[in-house]
């Protein structure tokens, strides 16, 4: 099953940016921020889809002292 058979337009074009910008890991994780500039989505619909992905596994959050960080799973 595909990606863009289990989530939201948004959250594709969110996942992919992710990738693009090698967040593929804890220690390269980036913030809701730089991913609402490359995604060129408002930042509520980049925290939706984000908030989705982590929903379905394909992402995590971690809470960090100033910002929250994101990476991909899968």
């Amino acid at each position: 099953m595909a990606l863009e058979d289990e989530v939201s337009p948004n959250a594709v074009k969110v996942y992919k940016a992710l990738k693009e910008m090698g967040m593929l890991s804890e220690e390269k994780m980036g913030t809701a921020e730089r991913v609402t500039l490359v995604a060129k989505l408002p930042k509520t619909m980049v925290m939706n889809a984000l908030q989705e992905l982590q929903t379905k596994g394909y992402a995590r959050r971690k809470v960090r002292e100033k910002a929250a960080g994101y990476y991909l799973t899968k």
